[in-house]
């Protein structure tokens, strides 16, 4: 590293601070880190100590600080106003930090759900789920939301704008893609939808949710229709010819969801119902 007397030229200090001499000549330019030194041969050189003014413009111009903003902490160096722009930072970090959460949520749920593909068609199969957390709306509390003679797009419309107002309520991140559970019905197939789901992404303290349990689950996927009935008629069929043992409820949810539901050669369904140990 070239020193001189303790300095560093700006080629070094760039090395130093994993930056480029371009960008400590603008920041020279607009008066926001300026080298401490210049030498009897004209050049500029910096302290070692700069490091950390550096490091602390990288920060905050990292978290959409103004330059302006930056310049003004710096010079003034005062420890109050300091504070409050490290606050006003975090609270954006933090914000940030929430929306790439949601954004990794809603793009794993749908990885899942299309890495499914491989699955046949209306073959049950079993496999082990882990565990979901669910936001799950009452049957008979989104019949009051609605006429009796809603169409499926007003019915949509009603619960999503139910889910949309309780995830701002309580602050719960979704993939708002949604699924149905239905309670056991006879003949050890799915009887009347007792709820609207969907995932969220962890548990909550909230009157909404429900947890889909971890275990093994006796599962079938429906592709290339958006009419399920053929499918429930096919697990039903199953379950009792084979003479399996069942626990908890049915579930029933989309695997296409946003991306390709709308187009019904590429719907994709899922029903799934835990097997008893």
């Amino acid at each position: 590293m070239d020193r001189k007397k303790g300095w560093l030229t700006s080629g070094a200090f760039a090395a130093l601070c994993s930056t480029t001499k371009e960008t400590l000549r603008h920041y020279k330019n607009v008066e926001l880190l300026l080298p401490a030194h210049q030498g009897d041969n004209g050049y500029f050189y910096y302290d070692v100590e700069q490091f950390y003014d550096f490091y602390a413009i990288s920060i905050f111009r990292q978290t959409g600080t103004p330059l302006e903003e930056i310049r003004r902490c710096l010079q003034r160096q005062d420890a109050a106003q300091t504070l409050a722009l490290l606050r006003e930072q975090r609270g954006r970090l933090e914000a940030e930090r929430q929306k790439l959460e949601h954004m990794d949520f809603v793009l794993s749920s749908a990885l899942r759900n299309l890495e499914f593909g491989p699955v046949s068609d209306m073959v049950p199969q079993t496999a082990w789920f882990e565990a979901e957390h669910l936001l799950a709306l009452p049957a008979e509390e989104l019949e009051g939301l609605m006429a009796p003679s809603a169409s499926e797009d007003e019915m949509l419309i009603a619960v999503l704008e139910r889910c949309q107002r309780l995830c701002g309520q309580y602050k719960i991140q979704t993939d708002f893609q949604l699924g149905a559970i239905h309670r056991p019905g006879e003949q050890g197939g799915p009887g009347a939808i007792s709820h609207l789901y969907t995932r969220i992404r962890e548990k909550a303290d909230f009157p909404y949710y429900m947890e889909k349990p971890a275990g093994r689950y006796l599962y079938l996927c429906c592709r290339g229709r958006w009419d399920i009935s053929a499918g429930y008629a096919a697990f039903q069929r199953h379950i009792l010819e084979a003479g399996l043992k069942t626990a908890g409820d049915f579930y029933a949810c989309d695997l296409a969801g946003f991306i390709l539901n709308s187009v019904e050669k590429n719907a994709a369904s899922m029903l799934s119902i835990r097997l008893a140990e």
